[in-house]
């Protein structure tokens, strides 16, 4: 290779790195400015079921959609998905900044979810077709890094943006940078496109869209309403269960699926996944319930939250290189489920969080469960892919990246309805004596029920709201661990063994010791 097309390579992979950086910094950088979105004075006043929406709107477009920008990429080329993406992203972020109500806010993050969907799987074509097998490796590597940019990156910028600007800035970060991207991809990004071309599979993206908004509006209307008798609550959910059923039928008497169930039919495959929506499903819970801890019950403002957060970040960061090493010598069932145990060691340790703790310990708390988290995602994902035949790679990452996603999704659903649903039982006796309509809008959360005590001089309910939310923050926690324990007992059964699988679907990875 001359100089020349490798310096070509570099700038593209630069280019593509910087719109990755989007899909990262947007997953994170919200979470500092929730408290600020549930303020009715500074922000919109959302409640805890909008705050739940504004976070999962985006994972759950982002994951439905994937499979749609693939096919789309492979029809009219990469790169002008790619462009598309973008542009999506750009424009639902400057609406974003200044939308006037939470659904608004809840409408445009379900736009950039869709942006990142095609930014995601278009990225990962360019780069297939750009750079040769030998150093094909090394450059999906530079393009995975940027998502510990973008963790990292993402508390801290918005922090800063939170205490001196106002929320909306949080996402008018993103413009920039789709603005630079854009311009790189315009400018020196080819648009390869599929030989033999995928049809857009309308009903299963419309089915597992449907079924998913169905189950996670249930969930979370459950805990707004406290009453799952309700057929408001239960008529959803059922629904959503009923599409996502319809969905994998569907896909199993498809030609061509876009998200084949089949695959799951490999034990390897299937645990690792399970692994993997597990671990989403606890972390994405985390950062939701965190925020509110931080800047709500202690009072700290967005920076220093965003400071707390960095070691999480940072373990990421080292974990991921730490896991990928370690799981050659050792094999993936010990450092996978080492790994997810340190996440549930960590969720553990919130019970032990109070009003007054150091904050010391929430920093080791934070970067063990990053290290964690780090150490099991880059084994667990490179021995799920690699369990399947080669011809069957491509669609497994797809299917991969989707129950990521799907984890996301639930985590915030079930978790935040969780929470919701511990803080109005714990805060409800200290509520008692207020009057009924003013007892019911104080109850729905901490920040609706610390304004109302600035607001009637009440400052015990304050009180009262900060002690009831870190005992729900306990409850929270607990479940949380629980699942992700189940992640790690997935993992530990079907990588126990070294022995080389006997069907042509299991091949272990070259690389990386499977066990």
């Amino acid at each position: 290779m001359t100089v020349r097309n490798l310096s070509k390579d570099t700038r593209i992979l630069a280019i593509l790195v910087t719109a990755a950086v989007l899909i990262w910094l947007d997953a994170t950088i919200l979470g500092v400015a929730l408290e600020r979105l549930a303020d009715p004075a500074a922000g919109l006043g959302a409640g805890p079921g909008e705050l739940q929406w504004a976070v999962g709107s985006y994972s759950l477009i982002f994951a439905t959609g994937l499979f749609a920008a693939g096919a789309l990429g492979d029809r009219y080329g990469h790169r002008t998905v790619l462009v598309a993406g973008l542009a999506a992203f750009g424009v639902a972020s400057v609406w974003a900044a200044w939308a006037g109500s939470p659904t608004q806010l809840i409408v445009a993050r379900g736009l950039m979810g869709a942006g990142g969907a095609m930014i995601m799987p278009s990225s990962m074509a360019i780069i297939g077709v750009t750079f040769p097998p030998q150093r094909r490796a090394g450059a999906i590597a530079a393009w995975s890094a940027s998502s510990g940019v973008g963790v990292a990156g993402g508390p801290l910028i918005g922090g800063l943006l939170i205490d001196h600007f106002w929320w909306g800035a949080v996402f008018l970060v993103n413009v920039p940078v789709v603005a630079l991207a854009l311009a790189g991809v315009l400018a020196a990004v080819p648009n390869p496109k599929a030989a033999s071309r995928r049809r857009v599979d309308v009903p299963g993206l419309v089915l597992s869209t449907a079924g998913l908004v169905g189950l996670a509006y249930g969930l979370i209307e459950g805990g707004q309403s406290a009453d799952w008798g309700q057929a408001r609550v239960w008529a959803p959910i059922a629904a959503g269960v009923v599409l996502l059923v319809a969905f994998v039928v569907a896909e199993l008497r498809a030609a061509q699926p876009s998200f084949d169930p089949r695959l799951f039919r490999n034990p390897r495959f299937a645990a690792g996944n399970l692994a993997l929506g597990a671990l989403f499903f606890g972390v994405t819970g985390q950062m939701f319930f965190g925020t509110f801890y931080l800047q709500g019950a202690r009072g700290m403002s967005a920076w220093d939250a965003g400071l707390v957060a960095l070691p999480g970040a940072l373990g990421v960061i080292a974990g991921a290189p730490l896991g990928t090493h370690l799981a050659r010598r050792l094999g993936v069932a010990v450092v996978a489920g080492a790994g997810l145990a340190a996440v549930a060691v960590a969720f553990a340790a919130n019970l032990a969080f109070g009003l007054h703790t150091s904050l010391f310990w929430w920093c080791v708390a934070g970067g063990l469960s990053g290290l964690g988290l780090g150490a099991a995602v880059a084994p667990v994902t490179a021995a799920v892919v690699a369990a399947l035949p080669p011809e069957r790679m491509g669609a497994g990452s797809a299917v991969t990246s989707t129950i990521r996603q799907v984890g996301s999704v639930l985590g915030i659903a079930v978790l935040g309805t969780i929470l919701t649903t511990s803080y109005r039982g714990g805060v409800g006796p200290a509520l008692a004596g207020l009057p009924e309509g003013v007892r019911d809008s104080a109850g729905s959360s901490a920040e609706a029920t610390r304004h109302a005590a600035g607001v009637l001089g009440r400052p015990e309910l304050a009180d009262a709201a900060n002690r009831a939310f870190v005992d729900a923050m306990h409850v929270t926690a607990s479940w949380a661990g629980v699942v992700v324990l189940g992640g790690a007992a997935a993992v530990l059964i079907a990588f126990r063994s070294r022995r080389r699988p006997v069907t042509e679907s299991e091949h272990a990875p070259a690389k990386v010791a499977v066990r």
